[in-house]
Formats: C-alpha cells, sequence, structure tokens
C-alpha cells in the first residue's frame, strides 16, 4: 500500500474511531492500527514490538507526525492530565476522495476495529494489544492460561485475572468476526 492510500486508511480510521467514542490520542490510533494490521489483514506495513504500552510501531509514530505536517491530521489539545487528541482535517476528507476503492475495501475491518476500540481507556488497549501480541507471536494454539501467564510475564504491572479476560476477549473477538491472515 503506498504513503497515499495508507494516509487514507488512517484518517478515515481515526474518523470511524471518534465517531464510535474513542479518543483517539497517539495510543489509541496504535492499537487501532495494530489490530486492523493483525486482525484484518488490512496491508498498513507497519513493524510493531512490545514496547511500554504494549505493541507499537516507531515508523506509525513517525507516520503520523508527518500526517500533520501534510495537514492531515491536526492536534487538539485538551485540559491537564490529558494528552492530545488527533483530529483529520478537511484536506484529509479531500485524500480519501480520491481512493474510494481503498477505502471500501477495508471499511468492514476499520469499522469492526473503530467499535472495538470504542472509549476504552489507554490501560485496557494495552492489555488487549498485549494479549493479541502474544496470541500471534507466541502461538494461537496455547490455551487461555497459558498466554494469559505470558501476558503477565511481559507486563507483571497488570494484573493475573485482567490478563486472562483480555486473552478471552480477544479470542471472542476474533472468534465473532474472524481473524486476518497473521493472526
Amino acid at each position: 500500500m503506498d504513503r497515499y492510500r495508507k494516509a487514507a486508511v488512517l484518517t478515515d480510521l481515526a474518523d470511524r474511531m471518534a465517531a464510535a467514542g474513542s479518543w483517539c490520542g497517539e495510543t489509541h490510533i496504535q492499537k487501532a492500527v495494530y489490530f486492523l494490521q493483525t486482525l484484518g489483514a488490512v496491508p498498513t506495513d507497519f513493524e510493531f514490538v512490545l514496547y511500554k504500552h504494549g505493541p507499537f510501531s516507531f515508523d506509525l509514530g513517525d507516520e503520523l507526525t508527518a500526517l500533520r505536517a501534510d495537514g492531515l491530521f491536526e492536534l487538539e489539545v485538551q485540559r491537564a492530565p490529558y494528552g492530545p487528541k488527533l483530529k483529520t482535517t478537511a484536506r484529509s476528507k479531500a485524500l480519501r476522495s480520491r481512493f474510494p476503492k481503498t477505502i471500501a475495501t477495508h471499511s468492514e475491518w476499520m469499522q469492526k476495529v473503530a467499535e472495538f476500540v470504542d472509549s476504552r481507556g489507554v490501560a485496557q488497549l494495552e492489555r488487549l494489544a498485549t494479549a493479541l501480541y502474544v496470541t500471534v507471536e507466541e502461538g494461537k494454539d496455547l490455551s487461555v492460561k497459558d498466554r494469559a501467564r505470558i501476558v503477565h510475564a511481559y507486563k507483571p504491572h497488570i494484573d493475573p485475572d485482567r490478563c486472562r479476560q483480555a486473552v478471552e476477549e480477544i479470542d471472542l473477538f476474533r472468534a465473532e468476526f474472524g481473524a486476518g491472515k497473521s493472526a
């Protein structure tokens, strides 16, 4: 997927997330793109590593900054202690109008992911994205208990019961909507 089509997908996803009640901070978009790419097999081609708040793509972080510089996203500053939101611009809508087939091709998964992320906070998204990461990287054939144990080993600050709940929720999402090529 070329950069312009990626930008169309990222800005469309952000609008869908906002409509579903998401905060749309960078961490929210990072997790949503991870779900979109991993579960929906949408070829955004960002490399994710397990990081402070779960799977994170440095390339995606750079791309979001570049999209702000290009006038496709803008920051909406919030009162302390909250971080800024990323909002799409009229320019991003004009870009998307140039790629209706790309948007249509990935529309279903963008909507599913936006509704899955909805108004969840960063801590909850960290658990869910880490549970998916463990499922994909460590083995989807492992039991819920074993994957939850691995999530907890990576993220010892997360309560073991919440690790198990996150793995179960990811399994439910995968079963309900079907998994992508890499999940």
